[in-house]
């Protein structure tokens, strides 16, 4: 299999499996990685159901958003995608979902703390809110690589969050892990508040989780 049939088969993979953690519902989100060995990426069409999705739906754009390969219009966030790719050297992979206890601190406008461990582990610190900006929009990217940096995971205001990875795997946990967390900060609120992790301990544990404990 060449590694643009790879990448393809692997963003419908996580399509579903999105769905399936009730990371998002329908239509809406979308998904995209790095193509190895090529200056591309893959990414989800616009407006089709994760369940239907074949490889050959997902389309392959250049990193100036010129469509190299694929039938389908892509999604409408690739300006958002675009933006963090090359901003983000790091970042091999995207998932933009719409989870629902994420998506209530998004329109609140609240970031999540630094207060669960796995969280800082796998995102490297708070969840921040970007600057609001429509859908689809270059402002939308701009800001939302502001608020990401330093970060593997960013609320987008009004709107859900978006986790990247070093691939799809480790952008759906980061995904899994946020709404996770989302939910237990709005629970511990309710029982009088969250204690936030010192910094110290936080950079300790993004240094164990990257250098220890991943398995590279």
């Amino acid at each position: 299999m060449d590694q643009q049939s790879a990448a393809r088969k692997k963003v419908v993979e996580k399509g579903k499996e999105i769905l399936a953690a009730n990371l998002t519902i329908g239509t809406w989100g979308n998904i995209s990685c790095r193509i190895s060995g090529e200056n591309c990426i893959a990414i989800t069409p616009s407006g089709m159901s994760y369940n239907t999705l074949e490889p050959e739906d997902i389309v392959v754009l250049d990193l100036n958003g010129n469509i190299v390969s694929g039938k389908r219009k892509p999604s409408v966030e690739v300006p958002l995608h675009l933006s963090i790719y090359n901003a983000r050297q790091d970042v091999e992979a995207i998932i933009h979902t719409h989870s629902a206890y994420a998506t209530a601190m998004a329109v609140a406008r609240k970031e999540i703390p630094g207060a669960v461990e796995d969280l800082v582990q796998i995102a490297g610190g708070n969840v921040r809110v970007n600057d609001y900006a429509l859908p689809g929009t270059e402002q939308l990217g701009i800001n939302t690589v502001k608020a990401l940096e330093g970060r593997y995971a960013v609320l987008l205001a009004n709107h859900g969050m978006l986790g990247v990875g070093r691939d799809l795997d480790e952008a759906l946990k980061v995904c899994q892990i946020v709404e996770k967390s989302a939910q237990i900060v709005l629970l511990a609120q309710m029982m009088g508040g969250v204690v936030e992790l010192p910094q110290e301990d936080i950079d300790g544990m993004r240094k164990f989780y990257l250098e220890v404990y991943s398995q590279g």
